[in-house]
Order: structure tokens, then sequence, then C-alpha cells
């Protein structure tokens, strides 16, 4: 699974102007809301007041609001939610965190030492998403809910591209499937709904999985605070399709393997938390300007930074509102990047020149209106070039080329006890913990599970290399609902329920066409398919969305049939060959292979408002008039990650008619798993005021 070569990136380029020419929903207003909301809940306590803040949520907010807004509308100082004494100069204590006890109790602790000091406070405490039950009763129990007034933020979704909105839950994957905490389950059933009520009704709602299909269950029912979903005249008729929700733990391997697509990387090797990336300072200044003196100087030159390592970095929000090269470099295998790259300095070159050809001053003056573009190319060109030179030099280690090779061994069944003994001489060569276990993980779910003998050495040596603190971590993996590191065989004394749950991944590939071979005649075959993401390699989360809304893309590549035929290597001819997409018509034609993967498969057709003639049934609101473009949302429980999005955006980009949102209870990679179920999660709280 060679890295696949430019073509596929050309023909992602190309289709760009067509991306824009078709509308798609316009999730500026979840922001909106949400802005909207925090303001309501901060003016709900009149006059100054001291903010002090769950660190979780800083990240969150940070997408919706800003520090000047908050000062705007009453806050004076603002702190973490930590343990510690808490000072404040001002009458009013606001708190705003999630519905933790650990929160809850560093609450009461501060409340009481003020009571014990005599300060005179007014506390109001904000629960996002919701109030919980449990939290006023941990107040009561501490003697200090007569003190507070108890109310909450309704954050729901965030926008986190024009495409993509998430809960940004970092902890959803591990409280369900670790903690057995459902309240993700609850939480994201009500944004849903309000999502239905902004945008319309799903009139389909499909997907795979137990906690998928509870979700599914909670949206066709009448929530508290919520209208029935199938009686509120009020909700707009649907630009929906349909909902497809897809249950984290069906599609583990994508999660586990290392993504290669441009910003998946980023996530990978830097760290990408709530769309910003810490990054050395020197590649956030501002280019040099061209040298006037020296006609041929480029600005390409001064994009080549090679940052230090003990630089000192800053938060950069990578956002494709600020950002022109974002868009046409996230989604790109990490092999196209610098060719991509490489061209836009030729332009920027070509563009910068043409000031020295300006004779007239209508011709300086257009130049002039050009420059601002040209800069604000010329600033993202230097901080992607620095930035893919940093990428590059984590991808040229021989440890990450080892990892690589197994991971592809693996998908391929290939002598896998001869993985197992690599992931075991790569302990020795000091690879990272997370690397180590997601291996290993992939291995057992690929092979129906490691020979006793050799997990039980590979797991000692993992304890005795990193930490015997990492112990709770393997039994979380190896016990239910998880179940993802066995043994093969299983113990006589295996729950049913994890031998019941064994991952038919050799029938799948075969059925989905999962993997593609790596010789000259698959090359092109990659760069048709949404296996370009992974080299080669086609997500399972994907193909189980392709079997609802590309059926074609499943057994073929629907992208071989259209084809430029202009000869320019660009693709322009492929807008008018492309076909309209299909309707949605559930999981016809592979009902075989689904239900050879664990968990609940559901179709379920929503009724809708007799009054609204349009979408009078459910099968007239799936045949659209060919010129309407519908929306399929896609809804990931327990977190996606960036190359699944990537490879969703490739499927909406080969039919006409049809456009993907994305909707996450957060973006994941196979490290930000690995640590969030060791609880090894960097911990974001400081001991100083948030305003220094």
């Amino acid at each position: 699974m060679a890295a696949a070569s430019a073509s596929a990136s050309d023909a992602q380029t190309s289709s760009g102007t067509e991306r824009d020419n078709e509308p798609r929903l316009d999730v500026e207003l979840l922001k909106d809301t949400a802005r909207k909301a925090l303001i309501d809940t901060l003016n709900a306590v009149n006059g100054a007041k001291t903010l002090v803040l769950d660190p979780t949520l800083a990240g969150p907010l940070g997408l919706v609001t800003e520090v000047a807004l908050l000062k705007h509308h009453g806050v004076d100082k603002m702190f973490w939610l930590e343990p510690g004494p808490l000072t404040s100069t001002t009458t009013n204590v606001v708190y705003l965190c999630r519905p933790l006890i650990k929160y809850v109790k560093i609450i009461a602790d501060q409340v009481k030492a003020h009571i014990r000091e005599s300060q005179k406070h007014r506390y109001t405490l904000f629960l996002v998403p919701r109030i919980s039950t449990l939290v006023s009763r941990i107040l009561e129990e501490e003697g200090i809910l007569g003190d507070i007034t108890i109310s909450s933020y309704n954050l729901q979704f965030i926008p986190i591209a024009d495409d993509v909105i998430s809960l940004e839950n970092d902890n959803a994957f591990k409280e369900l499937w670790v903690d057995g905490d459902e309240t993700v389950i609850y939480n994201s059933a009500l944004a849903l709904n309000s999502l239905q009520k902004v945008y319309g009704r799903f009139p389909r709602i499909l997907g795979k999985g137990d906690y998928a299909s509870r979700l599914a269950t909670l949206l066709t029912k009448s929530l508290p605070d919520q209208p029935s979903p199938l009686s509120d005249p009020s909700i707009p008729s649907a630009p929906f399709d349909s909902l497809i929700i897809i249950d984290r733990t069906i599609d583990m391997i994508t999660p586990l393997l290392t993504q290669l697509t441009y910003e998946g990387l980023i996530d990978e090797f830097i760290g990408l938390k709530n769309s910003h990336v810490e990054l050395p300072v020197s590649l956030l200044a501002p280019p040099a300007a061209p040298n006037a003196s020296n006609p041929n100087a480029t600005p390409s030159g001064s994009a080549s930074v090679t940052p230090l390592i003990n630089e000192k970095t800053k938060k950069h929000h990578l956002s494709t509102a600020t950002d022109p090269l974002l868009v046409e470099l996230r989604d790109l295998n990490f092999s196209s990047v610098g060719k991509r790259l490489s061209r836009v300095a030729h332009r920027l070159d070509e563009d910068y020149k043409a000031r020295l050809q300006a004779k007239t001053v209508t011709q300086l003056r257009d130049f002039v209106g050009k420059l601002g573009g040209l800069q604000s190319e010329h600033q993202a060109l230097k901080l992607h070039t620095g930035l893919s030179e940093m990428l590059s030099s984590k991808t040229r280690t021989e440890l990450f080329n080892k990892s690589l090779e197994v991971q592809q061994n693996l998908l391929a069944s290939y002598e896998v006890s001869a993985q197992i003994s690599a992931i075991e001489d790569m302990i020795a060569h000091g690879a990272s913990m997370q690397t180590i276990v997601r291996l290993l993980c992939l291995a057992s779910i690929t092979s129906g599970g490691i020979k006793a003998k050799s997990l039980d050495s590979v797991k000692r040596e993992l304890l005795q290399a990193y930490g015997y603190n990492y112990l709770p971590l393997l039994l979380s993996l190896a016990a239910p609902p998880l179940a993802i590191l066995l043994p093969n065989p299983l113990p006589i004394s295996a729950a049913p329920a994890v031998a019941g749950n064994k991952y038919p991944f050799t029938t799948l590939r075969k059925s989905f066409r999962l993997l593609i071979d790596d010789n000259p005649e698959a090359l092109e075959e990659v760069e048709n398919d949404i296996s370009y993401t992974y080299s080669g390699y086609a997500p399972i989360s994907i193909r189980l969305v392709q079997c609802v809304a590309q059926k074609s893309g499943v057994i073929s590549n629907p992208a071989e049939k259209s084809k430029a035929d202009d000869g320019d290597g660009k693709g322009k001819g492929s807008s008018t060959r492309k076909l309209h997409a299909h309707p949605i018509v559930g999981w016809k034609g592979f009902e075989d292979v689904l239900g050879t993967i664990p968990g609940k498969t559901f179709d379920i057709v929503q009724k809708v408002p007799a009054s609204t003639d349009s979408t009078a049934s459910s099968v007239a609101s799936l045949m659209r008039p060919h010129e309407q473009t519908t929306t399929t949302a896609v809804f990931f429980l327990g977190g996606c990650t960036y190359t699944e999005i990537a490879a969703l955006r490739w499927v909406s980009r080969q039919n006409k008619g049809r456009k993907f949102l994305i909707v996450t209870t957060g973006i994941v990679s196979g490290n930000s798993l690995i640590d969030s179920i060791a609880s090894t999660g960097k911990n974001l709280s400081v001991n100083k005021d948030m305003n220094t």
C-alpha cells in the first residue's frame, strides 16, 4: 500500500468549485445559537462576576466566543476550576462546568472555605449541557445547596468546519465503553433533536451498533423539555434525506491505524484539539516581503522553515476562514502535500512578478488590490511548509515506517506471529506506549485474537517497559463491552458476550473491498477510492455509509467513470459526467454482510407532519427533484477521525445532489482513545489566573 500519488489530489482540487456551487447547510447558525445562549447565561447574573471555568470547556467555548465578549458581559476575572482556594473580588461567582463529581466537590470546598472566612458571595452554577440531579444531591450532602443557584448552559453541536459539527466531548468513548455511563447517548439525542428543530427532520434513521440503536430509539420518542419529534408542526421541511448513526466500536480498526492525510498526521504527531494546534512561534510570524531589488526573489524561500526543537510555541486556530490553503491541503494523502505546496509557491512567484510588469496606474491599482490576498496566501504557504517539514521529520523515522509495515501486514493477515515479534522489537527500540497498544489491538481484531502465550509475553514486556500503572488499561481493553485485546482461543471462563462479539475482519475485507494491493496496476484504483486516506485501505465506517448512500462505491470505484476527458490531468470534464446520487433505500443489498458484524442493524422510517405537503410521506421526501440537493447526516457515536472526515468528503464529491453533514461526539485518534482509557490525557488546568 504505497502512498497514493498526487493525481487523487488533483481530482480533489478540481472538485473545489463544484463543492462550492452546490448548496450546503449553514452550520454557522449553530455557532450563533451557542454564542447567544452563552450571553444570555452570563446576563442572567447581574453585575460584575468572577467566572470559574471547567478546563475541558475552554477549547469548545473558544470556538464560539472570545474573551472580549465575556468581559463585555460582566466577566471581571476568569479562573480554572481546580482544587485550592478561590480569590474573588466580585460579589458574583459563576461556575461553568460539566456535571462531574470531581468538579462539584471542588466547588463545595471553595464555597465552604468562603463561608468559614465570612466572605459574602452569590454563587451561580451553570452545568453543561443540562442540570443533573446527582449534582444537586452532592451539594445537598455537602450542606451548601441553599447557597448556590443551579442552572444550565445548553452547549450542543459546535461547527469545526463548514461540513463538520461536534459535541467536543473528549471522553465520550471512555464513558460509554469503559465506564458504562450512557449519559452521552441521551445528550446526543437532545442535540440531534435540536438539529432537527433548526434544519428539519430526519425522514429515515439508519445505523449499526447496540448503542447506536439506543440513540435511534431515543430520537423517535418525546424527550423531557422537548416536543414529540412526530407532532411538532413548527419544524421546517427537512433538507435531510437521512441520518446514519455509526457506533465507534463497529469499526475500531480505523482509529487504531496511523492516519495518512495531512490533517490526520497533524493530529497524530502534533495534536489538533478543538481545531487548535501548538506551533513554533516562527511559523506564525508574518513572512518577509519579496525583495524589490531582486526581481527573481520568491516567496517560497521564506516559507521553508525548520523550527527549533525547544522553540517557544503558540496556539493557532486552523480554520479555512483565515487560511486560504487549508481547504485544499487538509484532506490530501501526505505524499501529495509537497507537490501541492510547490505548485502554490510557483503560482505566488508568478503573481508577485506581475508587479514588475505593471506599467500604468490601472495595472498598479489592480496589483495592489490583489496584494492582500497574496500576502495571506504567502503566510499560509510559510505555515504549511513548516508544518510539512515537522511532519516529514516524523514520517522518516525507522519506528514510524516499521509501525506502518506492521499495520499493512496485519491488514493483509500476513505472518501474524512475525508481526507480534516485530511489536516486541519496537518496545525494545523505544516506541511509544500508545503505538504498541494500538498495534496489539489491531493484531487482535484483524486476527480474531492473539495466541495466549505471545499475548502474555508482549503484555509483560509492555508493563515492564512503560510501567505497571498501565495494567488497568490492558484490563479495560480485554473486558466487555470493549473486548478488543483478546487471546486466541478464548479461555473457557470468557464471558459469552466476548465470545459472541468476534469481529469478522477477513469476511469484511473481501465483501467491502477494504484492501487494495500494492502494485502499479492498483495505484489508479487507490486514487479513485476512499482508500487513498490510508494509502490502500478503506475505512470500514465509511464503507458502511456507502452501503446506504453510494452503493456502487462499495463494489467498484465511482470515480473511474467520471474521469476527465480533456487530457490536462485536472479533471475539468468530470463535473458534467457526475451521476445524481441515488435515493436512500436502506441497507438493501448488504444485509448478509451487516449480519456478520456484532451489534444491531436498524432502519427506522420516521413519520412526518401531515400538514407538510411536500413531505407527506417518507417516500416522497426521498424522491426529490434532481436539481435539489439533500443532506445526509452521519453521526459517529464515540468520535471520528480526520481521515474518516476526508473520506466522506471524497464520497460527497462523486455524485450530484447529496452533501454530507459529519456529526460527531468529538474528534479522536488512536492515541487519544488509548490515553482516555488509560486516563493519561494532558491536564489542562494550570494554577494561575486565565487573564494573565
